[in-house]
């Protein structure tokens, strides 16, 4: 059994509830926790550690219909491939998966997915890709409209681009537009993202997501999941952080 959504944005569920039903917060965390799956609250926070992925293949299982992801690394940590994996793991169990990106051409990916799997190429029926400048909220609706199925999967790369043509609307509101469409077509949007170069400089051990950058204004509370590369290790982000070995 899977979270809808990280434990601290939960929490904030049951605050809203206790507000709105007048319930205590044990009454409203419990309530919550029902509509997870679990009997209460804490037994839903006892197992809430073992459903987090454990490895870099549970990472699929971990995600759910309507989830807004973001996967996110300084350069050169193989975001993108780790991305591709997800979505060739998706498109094996038949879930009809996009690819979108501004950042790199079709040599560019076949490599990537070589590294992958020798025998993939572009010719999985379940595996699109799409190179196109045009790329934007508007454009990927259009682009998938009718072709999803629940738990199809979308990845863009990357969140930083999609507003870099000045006719696009501005970042914000593209990531609004894509979580509805995420939730109303039950389908799963992974961002990849950026980790500011200042990062760099500090003196964290990891990434978190006010590291994340942000040349334009983006509510990062949209993600709903937030994974990290960094040393060679992937970990969740949700502000608790769980690693994957």
């Amino acid at each position: 059994m899977k979270l809808s959504a990280p434990l601290y944005v939960l929490k904030m569920k049951a605050k809203s509830l206790k507000k709105a039903k007048s319930l205590s917060m044990t009454e409203a965390l419990n309530e919550i926790a029902r509509q997870e799956g679990f009997n209460s609250w804490s037994l839903l926070q006892a197992k809430a550690k073992e459903l987090v992925p454990k490895t870099r293949e549970e990472v699929l299982g971990y995600l759910n219909p309507g989830d807004l992801m973001l996967i996110a690394s300084r350069p050169g940590l193989k975001k993108t491939t780790f991305t591709l994996q997800i979505l060739l793991q998706a498109a094996n169990e038949k879930r009809s998966c996009f690819f979108f990106t501004l950042e790199y051409g079709h040599r560019d990916v076949a490599a990537k997915l070589a590294d992958l799997d020798e025998t993939i190429g572009y010719n999985h029926e379940y595996l699109n890709f799409d190179f196109s400048d045009d790329i934007s909220s508007a454009y990927i609706q259009q682009k998938t409209g009718g072709k999803l199925n629940e738990g199809s999967l979308i990845a863009i790369d990357y969140l930083q681009l999609l507003d870099q043509k000045r006719s696009n609307p501005e970042l914000q509101s593209q990531v609004e537009e894509l979580k509805a469409f995420a939730q109303n077509e039950k389908c799963i949007i992974i961002f990849i993202s950026q980790v500011d170069r200042s990062f760099e400089d500090s003196k964290k051990n990891r990434p978190s997501l006010s590291d994340i950058r942000l040349p334009n204004p983006v509510d990062l509370k949209l993600f709903n999941k937030n994974l990290f590369l960094h040393n060679g290790e992937l970990f969740f982000n949700s502000p608790l952080e769980y690693s994957i070995d």
